[in-house]
């Protein structure tokens, strides 16, 4: 089982109200919760890590996780209140301004990690979780804890606003990716790692020289390239679909990637150290199939996998 550690909240979307103005509806969300939803509709074994409510939201969100097969034995479930993310859509990209304060995944702490058997080779980390305090510190300790006897991948998915202590961050950003097996970032979020006068595949290269074996990077529209540890990139280009949004694009082929790697028996440290291009290539390219389904689409909403051609 992959099992996806991180937030899960709640996309207040806009959508028009009777009275001609906008008003916001509640859709289940978080780059975690997505990745984890689009594992569970492809089918593969997936379970998610993560803080939920019991209110109202956070009922919402475990239904949407039941619905999709998602395993939730590891969920810490808490009365305090669950993220809200307000959503605006210009030109069909999101932008968000985040409710977070003192929620259900926003104050784990270490104590709360729970133990992980050892029928899960393959952890995911991203998203919000990774930047705000003190949660951002409890998956830290955890891949810390258990990077060493699992596969990591790990997907930050920057928001700068939402960055508190940007220092802090950036210590801790940079202690997991050497933890990390696979990272997976968009063309932007290297440029806010990297801050050098520097092309992608000199960027790319200073991520792999951290440690991992695989630097995915994503360019929207144009695709994304895998640079290997050996030298070798392959790049993949988009699937050609009529875009409504991007909301949890990079969340489905962030599944995309992880089900044809773990299909292919490579969520494993020695064989991810090993891979070739054409394993690379297949992994992107179901990535961008999924991904591309996800933004024919309203918002977060991953594709079954019947869905997949």
């Amino acid at each position: 089982m992959i099992l996806c550690c991180g937030e899960a909240l709640i996309d207040m979307i806009p959508e028009p109200g009777v009275a001609g103005r906008d008003g916001f509806v509640p859709h289940s969300g978080g780059a975690v919760f997505n990745t984890a939803i689009a594992l569970g509709r492809l089918g593969r074994q997936v379970g998610l890590l993560t803080g939920l409510s019991n209110d109202m939201f956070g009922q919402q969100l475990r239904a949407g996780l039941d619905a999709a097969h998602v395993d939730t034995t590891h969920v810490i479930t808490s009365d305090r209140p669950t993220t809200l993310a307000f959503v605006r859509l210009t030109d069909g990209q999101a932008r968000y301004s985040f409710f977070d304060e003192n929620s259900a995944g926003r104050m784990l702490a270490p104590a709360d990690m729970p133990a992980l058997p050892e029928d899960i080779p393959a952890l995911y980390f991203g998203g919000i979780s990774l930047a705000c305090e003190p949660g951002a510190e409890a998956y830290a300790w955890l891949l810390a804890r258990e990077g060493d006897s699992r596969t990591v991948m790990i997907d930050p998915n920057i928001r700068p606003g939402f960055i508190e202590d940007h220092e802090r961050y950036r210590a801790r950003l940079d202690r997991m990716i050497g933890m990390a097996d696979i990272v997976k970032v968009s063309v932007e979020d290297l440029d806010w790692i990297i801050d050098t006068p520097a092309n992608v595949h000199d960027k790319a290269t200073t991520l792999l020289g951290k440690g991992p074996a695989l630097v995915i990077v994503t360019r929207g529209g144009d695709g994304a390239t895998g640079f290997l540890r050996g030298g070798d990139a392959v790049h993949v280009p988009a699937e050609q679909v009529d875009v409504v949004d991007t909301v949890g694009a990079g969340d489905t082929f962030n599944a995309g990637v992880l089900a044809s790697l773990s299909d292919n028996g490579l969520l494993r440290k020695d064989r991810l150290a090993a891979l070739g291009p054409e394993a690379m290539t297949e992994a992107l390219s179901l990535g961008a199939r999924v991904a591309a389904v996800t933004v024919s689409r309203a918002g977060a909403n991953p594709p079954w996998a019947d869905e997949v051609s």
